[in-house]
């Protein structure tokens, strides 16, 4: 069976990257019926933030990736003693040594090198000593010092690194707490996890977990390492272009299936045209031979187009649902699923949706300059707005049907031009250049209102 598993460290929010990373590892796993596990990586004591677990449950809740151990995952930080066992092993039978260096031997080690121009990494001073473990000490890995270290990555192919290239590792710290490198080692052997799915920034290190696995007699998991994703200049992905944790893009008011859709696409090449995937689509679909090798970029203008197109297939109901209380309690509620339908042509997130009916919560303001339309005049956009004005008031059937007939009848009997009609009395309903055509906003807005707008509009010219 296979089985993946999502490790996050609880150090903050999980950003994008990350989760689009678990995503994959997710539909790999469901894709053949197989397992994605959770496993809580807490043994970096330094930037640990209890809260972010709640974090990290709440984000795979709402994308709904929700692993076959969700309740139990496995803690690290509870196995304090078993993985120290496992590192005094490894060195009792020739895989790791005892190192008892100093934080001043090691800056200037590295500072030599620096100098040099070498790459950083232990000089392996005490590699031979065969020191006791002690206050103070570490444990680190003995890597052979000759030979290549090769496997065959999912994603990126062969792949090989010179043993004389890869760094003695520290696996086991002088608090006893083990480093990465040895714990999920352990942890992805004990949880039986076949397929290894993460970033690429762990791939000059995937040599020294394939010693470690050989070295304990493990059976070597699959790697596969994910492509970065870049910002929209090919650099770094910031904060500013998108960097953020992924629960700041549920307070944005984005949705779960267009956050699932739009990272999916980061990376993965479908083979087709289609650009619409379901999660469960996404299961089928799903193949780690068609992720590309090169860096995603990261354009937020997808994300909002992924957004919009889910926010029209829902209906009204459900958006009242996700929409803010306290808005939707300022505005008519007989209208509420109407306003709702219109307000949503416009939106990109859930945020979107008080500016967008922002004409509905209070009074607006006119700009004589722009009440005008750009081919017309103030005159004739006065004769409009009086003529429009007499035919809203003497309608009994308050539609939109109706409210657009009497716009079509000033434009015909005024001998005027649809601008000198419909941009005057839309601008005077919504006070905005951008909005829905008049007869919707004058629907939703009521007769006496709608008909007090238009006035105001008048007064103004």
């Amino acid at each position: 069976m296979i089985r993946t598993r999502f490790a996050p460290s609880p150090t903050g929010d999980p950003h994008i990257g990350n989760i689009r990373t678990t995503l994959f590892e997710y539909l790999f796993a469901k894709k053949s019926e197989g397992q994605f596990l959770l496993r809580i990586e807490d043994t970096d004591r330094k930037r640990h933030d209890e809260a972010s677990i709640d974090g990290i449950k709440e984000a795979l809740r709402w994308l709904d990736l929700i692993p076959d151990n969700f309740d139990k995952p496995k803690v690290q930080s509870e196995h304090l003693d078993h993985y120290k066992k496992v590192a005094l092993e490894l060195a009792d039978n020739g895989f790791a040594y005892v190192c008892n260096c100093s934080k001043e031997r090691l800056e200037e080690i590295r500072k030599n090198q620096t100098d040099k121009g070498l790459p950083p990494g232990y000089d392996g001073h005490c590699r031979d000593k065969n020191l006791p473990f002690e206050d103070d000490c570490v444990i680190r890995m003995k890597v052979p010092e000759t030979g290549v270290t090769a496997f065959d990555d999912l994603i990126r192919g062969h792949v090989e690194f010179r043993n004389d290239t890869v760094d003695d590792q520290v696996i086991l710290k002088s608090d006893g707490f083990p480093t990465y490198h040895l714990a999920h080692v352990v942890d992805d052997h004990e949880m039986q996890i076949t397929h290894v799915i993460r970033a690429e920034e762990w791939l000059s290190s995937t040599p020294k977990h394939i010693i470690l696995n050989q070295a304990l007699g493990y059976e070597v998991p699959l790697y596969a390492h994910v492509p970065v994703i870049l910002s929209p200049t090919h650099g770094k992905l910031s904060k500013r272009d998108g960097a953020v944790g992924i629960l700041e893009y549920k307070k944005m008011g984005y949705l779960p299936e267009a956050l699932i859709n739009f990272m999916a696409l980061l990376g993965w090449n479908p083979k087709t045209e289609e650009e619409f995937f379901t999660l469960e689509e996404l299961q089928k679909s799903f193949d780690l031979s068609q992720v590309n090798k090169a860096g995603a970029i990261f354009n937020i203008d997808k994300l909002n187009f992924f957004n919009h197109h889910y926010l029209m297939q829902k209906r009204s109901e459900e958006l009242i649902g996700l929409l803010d209380k306290d808005v939707l309690a300022k505005l008519p509620q007989e209208n509420l699923n109407k306003i709702v339908d219109l307000a949503k042509e416009r939106m990109n997130t859930l945020a979107d949706f008080e500016p967008t009916i922002g004409y509905l919560l209070g009074e607006v303001k006119i700009d004589k300059n722009l009440l005008v339309f750009r081919k017309s005049t103030s005159e004739t956009t006065k004769k409009a707005l009086e003529m429009v004005y007499a035919g809203l008031k003497s309608i009994e059937d308050w539609s939109q049907d109706k409210i657009k007939d009497v716009l079509e009848k000033v434009v015909i009997d005024g001998q005027l031009s649809n601008g000198d009609v419909f941009w005057p009395v839309r601008y005077a309903l919504s006070g905005a250049e951008k909005s829905p055509p008049p007869e919707e906003i004058a629907e939703v807005l009521g007769k006496e209102k709608s008909l007090q707008r238009i006035e105001k509009a008048l007064e103004t010219i």
